[in-house]
């Protein structure tokens, strides 16, 4: 199955011509899927452009969403609204609330929206002050400690329902494709050449998730996963273990691009 694969495509970014020669481009790689690994828009805007990526490619989009497809929104309206929109099209495949997606007799696709939980660098050092902390409602208006809780919480929501996802995955396929927002190792969350520092790892990448999922792939050697993950808009690859790899997407604002195109075997 020959998948393409694309994040970070921040479309209200783009403008409409230049959005129309990405699909174009997109076209001529006669994609069988497509793989969004997030950050698609705005709150507001999620769902019309979703619509139409779908509209444009006619192919399965499987996507995952990020941090910023919640900005001026709350995170349960918007997966609410994008729920009931992917439930009634037959392009777009929420990988959160999709379950074990079959992809060849061979690997399956899995995913999650995930969120960066705190847990990686020095949080209660760190100065940054994400726009997700003014701008998503169940973020917004928390002292560092609650802050600090609701990201771990986010960050066990996307571990645990990933967890279950890969198991039954793996139970069945002998390869598993995962597709993720937020990076889940501190060795795949790249900045401009270099993995992240202390002040900003805890904003970037989530500790539950790439504990989860190294546990699991520890205990299944014969079997192998890929992990496609975005956020920090640097590209970057991480061999965290024989039979797991995480591929970090890099991105431009304003210049939506084609990551890779994978061949599914």
């Amino acid at each position: 199955m020959r998948l393409g694969w694309i994040t970070d495509i921040h479309l209200n970014f783009v403008s409409p011509a230049m959005r129309s020669r990405f699909y174009a481009q997109l076209h001529r790689e006669k994609l069988q899927g497509l793989l969004l690994g997030g950050d698609v828009g705005e709150a507001d805007s999620v769902p019309s452009y979703l619509a139409e990526i779908a509209d444009e490619l006619r192919i399965p989009v499987y996507f995952v969403l990020g941090n910023h497809d919640f900005y001026h929104g709350t995170i349960a309206a918007v997966r609410e609204k994008v729920g009931r929109q992917a439930s009634g099209s037959p392009w777009l495949k929420w990988l959160t609330a999709s379950g074990v997606i079959p992809l060849t007799a061979n690997t399956a696709l899995v995913g999650h929206d995930s969120w960066a939980d705190g847990r990686l660098g020095d949080f209660f050092h760190s100065e940054v002050m994400l726009n997700d902390y003014l701008l998503i409602g169940e973020l917004s208006e928390l002292d560092k400690q609650e802050r600090y809780r609701k990201l771990n919480a986010l960050g066990d929501e996307a571990a645990d329902l990933l967890e279950k996802c890969v198991l039954e995955a793996l139970a069945g396929y002998k390869n598993v494709i995962v597709l993720t927002h937020v990076p889940p190792f501190r060795e795949a969350c790249w900045h401009e050449g270099r993995i992240s520092s202390d002040e900003y790892l805890p904003h970037f990448a989530c500790r539950a998730v790439g504990e989860r999922l190294a546990s699991i792939m520890r205990f299944h050697p014969e079997h192998t996963m890929v992990v496609f993950c975005g956020h920090t808009h640097s590209p970057g690859v991480a061999h965290i273990l024989d039979n797991l790899v995480v591929r970090t997407g890099g991105a431009t604002y304003g210049k939506p691009a084609l990551q890779e195109v994978l061949e599914a075997s």
